[in-house]
C-alpha cells in the first residue's frame, strides 16, 4: 500500500469518527438546527460550572448553597465537555416564552458556617456562574469605558467584596437577585420565536418580608410587582453571614430582536477588539511570507549554481579539489546515533500533523464551532487515535531505511512513548485537581474510556501501519555510504550545533506567537476562539517556515562538511517549542492573575505538555523537509 493510499484511508477513518463525534442534537453546521418556541412554551434554563480566571479550577453549580430543583438531572455530555470540566444540570429557574415575570421567589436558604466559608472563598477568587438557555451561554452586558459600546462577559460573579459607608472592614456580598433578559427573533407568519440572546444583570439585595415565611404566599416588601417595587440597584446588599437567611429571586423580560438565529453567536464571538486581532495576524503573516520568499529565492539561486558547478567538474584534479556539501556524499546518509528514537519521534510528529490538519479542516468548515461545546476536544482526541495508522507507517519506513530489523519493538515505542508521557503528566495534574475537589477532575469512567481509546484503537492501528510500512521495500539513498566515517573538520563558532538550533526556532515561533496570544486567552481567560480560517493560514505558514529555516541551516551545515544532520534538522525547527514555553511563562506573569500554587502547577504542567507536542510537530516538519532536500540535491549531482 502506497503512502497516498494510507493517507486517504486515515482521512476516511477520521471523517467517519468526526461525524459520529457528538450526539445529533448538538453536532450540526451553524444555522441548521434551530428550535422554535410558541408563546407560553417552557424554557429550560440549565446551570453549568463555576469558573474563575484566578484559580482555573471549575466547580459544579450546586457545590455552593444555591436553590436546587426537587431532582437534579445531569445533561448528557460528550468526551470534550467532561475533559473541560463542564457539568450541565437543570435549575429551579422556570421561564415561559414571551411571558415576563417580576420578583419571582426561588427559595430561602439559611447559611451554615461551612457554606459561608465556601461562598466567601468563591467571591474572593472572583468565581462566575455559567448558565445555558437553548444552547446559548449566559452573558453580562458591560459598558466599555473608552467607547460607547457594550461588551459581554461570560457568566455573572457569585458576589462582590465591598464596604459599608463609614466602615473600613471589607465584607462579602452575594448576588441573590438575577434580572434576566431573553432576546428572541419572531417569525411574522407562524408567530413562532427563536432565542437569539440570553443576558443577565445580577444584584445583591437584602430582601425583607412581613410576618412568617411561607413559600407559597409570602410577598417581599423589597421587591413586589403589585406595589411597583423592583430591584434596580444594590444599595441594600445581602451580606454573607453565618446563620442568616438569603432569599433568591429573579426577574425575566423578553425583547424582540432583529438578529436572526444563524447570527446569534456573533455577540459572543465579538467580545474582544477584533481590529487589533486581525491587524496583528495579517501583519505577522506578511512579515513571515516576506522572509519565506527571501529564503526560498536565496536557496534556489545558490543551489542551482552549486549543482551546475559540480556537474561541470571533468578532470581528476578538479574532482579531488571539490569542496562543500558534495565532499560528504559518502557519509550524509549514515544512520545517526539513537536512530530508533528518531524514528519514534518522526512517527509521532506525523500523527500530530495528521490530527491538526484534519481537525482544522473540519473547524474551518464550521463543524466545530463554539456552539458545539466540547466538540473540538472530542474531535482532536478521536482523530489523534485514528492517526496512529500514519504514526506506525512513518516510523517503520524510516526504521527500515536505517537497516533496522526489530519492527515490533519500534512499533511499541511509537505507540507508547509520547502517549505514555502525556498520560503521566495528565494523571498527576488530574490528581491535583481531584485534591481540590474541582469538577475539572476527570472521573474514573472517563479515564477508563481514554485508556480504552489508547489501547483498544490507537495501539492496534499503530501496529497495522507499522506492519504495512515494514512490508514495503526500504528507501534507498541516492548515494552509497562509505564504510569508514569521514572526520568532520573544526567548525566556525556560528556553526556550533547549540547556536544554530536555538537560532532556527525563532522564525517558526515568530509565525505563530501573535495567534498564540489569542489561543492562550481563549483557554485561560475563558473566551471563545473562532477564527479557524486565520488559524489554518497560520498553520500553513508554520509549515513553510519550519521547512525553509531547517533546509537553509542544513545546507550551511553540509557546506561546512558536517554530515550529522539527522537529529540537528529535527532539533532546529523543534527548538521553537522552547520559545513557546518561555512565552507561556511571560504570559503567566503579565496577563494572568493566578495566585494559588495548584493553579500555577496546572498552568505550567499543561503548557509543558503543549510545548512538548509543539516540539514533536515542528521537529518532524523540519526533519521531513531536510530529508527531502538532501535526497534531492545528492540525486542531482554526478558522483564518480
Amino acid at each position: 500500500m502506497r503512502a497516498p493510499a494510507m493517507l486517504r484511508w486515515a482521512l476516511a477513518l477520521a471523517l467517519a469518527a468526526l461525524l459520529a463525534a457528538a450526539p445529533a442534537a448538538g453536532f450540526y453546521l451553524p444555522g441548521v438546527a434551530p428550535t422554535d418556541f410558541a408563546k407560553g412554551d417552557e424554557l429550560m434554563v440549565k446551570v453549568n460550572k463555576l469558573t474563575s480566571i484566578k484559580t482555573q479550577l471549575p466547580y459544579t453549580y450546586y457545590s455552593l448553597p444555591f436553590c436546587k430543583p426537587s431532582t437534579i438531572v445531569d445533561s448528557s455530555e460528550n468526551l470534550g465537555e467532561v475533559l473541560r470540566g463542564d457539568r450541565i444540570e437543570n435549575s429551579p429557574y422556570a421561564f415561559q416564552m414571551r411571558e415576563p415575570k417580576m420578583c419571582q421567589i426561588v427559595c430561602k436558604l439559611t447559611v451554615t458556617e461551612k457554606e459561608a466559608k465556601e461562598l466567601k472563598e468563591k467571591i474572593e477568587d472572583e468565581y462566575r456562574v455559567n448558565m445555558v438557555l437553548d444552547n446559548l451561554p449566559l452573558v453580562v452586558p458591560v459598558q466599555r469605558q473608552d467607547k460607547n459600546t457594550i461588551a459581554y462577559q461570560g457568566g455573572y460573579h457569585v458576589g462582590v467584596k465591598g464596604q459599608y459607608s463609614g466602615s473600613k472592614e471589607e465584607k462579602h456580598f452575594i448576588h441573590n437577585h438575577l434580572s434576566f433578559l431573553v432576546k428572541y427573533h419572531k417569525d411574522e407568519e407562524s408567530e413562532l420565536s427563536r432565542i437569539v440572546g440570553f443576558e443577565v444583570k445580577p444584584f445583591s439585595i437584602k430582601h425583607q418580608f412581613d410576618g412568617k415565611w411561607n413559600d407559597a404566599i409570602t410577598r417581599l416588601s423589597t421587591c413586589d410587582p403589585h406595589d411597583s417595587k423592583f430591584v434596580i440597584n444594590s444599595e441594600t446588599p445581602q451580606e454573607v453571614e453565618v446563620g442568616k437567611d438569603i432569599i433568591f429571586t429573579y426577574d425575566v423580560r423578553f425583547e424582540e430582536s432583529e438578529v436572526k438565529w444563524a447570527s446569534r453567536w456573533d455577540t459572543y464571538l465579538l467580545m474582544s477588539d477584533d481590529q487589533i486581532h486581525w491587524f496583528s495576524i495579517v501583519n505577522s503573516l506578511m512579515i513571515v511570507l516576506f522572509l519565506s520568499g527571501m529564503v526560498a529565492m536565496i536557496m534556489m539561486r545558490t543551489l542551482y549554481r552549486d549543482i551546475s558547478r559540480y556537474n561541470q567538474l571533468e578532470t581528476q584534479e578538479e574532482a579531488q579539489e571539490e569542496t562543500g556539501w558534495k565532499l560528504v556524499h559518502g557519509d550524509v546518509f549514515r544512520p545517526p546515533v539513537n536512530s530508533d528514537l528518531l524514528c519514534v519521534y518522526v512517527g509521532t510528529g506525523v500523527q500530530f500533523f495528521g490530527m491538526l490538519l484534519v481537525t482544522m479542516i473540519f473547524a474551518v468548515l464550521g463543524f466545530l464551532s463554539p456552539s458545539n461545546r466540547g466538540g473540538l476536544m472530542t474531535a482532536m482526541l478521536l482523530v489523534w487515535v485514528l492517526m496512529g495508522l500514519l504514526a506506525g507507517y512513518s516510523s517503520s519506513r524510516l526504521y527500515k531505511m536505517f537497516k533496522g530489523a526489530e519492527w515490533k519493538q519500534i512499533t511499541l515505542r511509537t505507540a507508547f512513548l509520547f502517549p505514555g508521557i502525556a498520560f503521566v503528566i495528565f494523571f498527576v495534574l488530574n490528581a491535583l485537581i481531584w485534591g481540590e475537589k474541582s469538577s475539572g477532575a476527570v472521573p474514573f469512567t472517563t479515564m477508563f474510556a481514554l485508556v480504552l481509546l489508547w489501547f483498544g484503537i490507537s495501539v492496534p492501528l499503530v501496529f497495522v501501519g507499522s506492519y504495512l510500512g515494514f512490508k514495503k521495500p526500504a528507501m534507498e539513498p541516492p548515494v552509497k555510504t562509505n564504510k569508514i566515517p569521514r572526520q568532520i573538520p573544526e567548525q566556525a563558532w556560528y556553526m556550533n550545533p547549540l547556536f544554530t538550533i536555538l537560532i532556527g526556532g525563532i522564525l517558526p515561533f515568530g509565525a505563530v506567537f501573535i495567534e498564540l496570544f489569542f489561543i492562550l486567552t481563549s483557554i485561560w481567560l475563558h473566551q471563545f476562539y473562532y477564527i479557524f480560517g486565520f488559524l489554518f493560514l497560520v498553520f500553513v505558514i508554520l509549515i513553510i517556515t519550519c521547512a525553509e529555516i531547517t533546509v537553509v541551516l542544513c545546507y550551511f551545515q553540509l557546506c561546512s562538511e558536517d554530515y550529522n544532520w539527522w537529529w540537528r534538522s529535527y532539533l532546529t525547527s523543534g527548538s521553537s517549542a522552547l520559545y513557546l514555553f518561555l512565552y507561556a511563562g511571560f504570559y503567566f506573569y503579565t496577563k494572568l492573575q493566578i495566585s494559588k500554587l495548584v493553579s500555577g502547577i496546572l498552568y505550567f504542567g499543561y503548557m509543558l505538555l503543549a510545548s512538548f507536542s509543539f516540539f514533536v510537530l515542528t521537529g518532524t516538519i523540519g526533519f521531513c523537509a531536510c530529508f527531502w532536500f538532501t535526497r534531492l540535491i545528492y540525486s542531482s549531482v554526478k558522483i564518480d
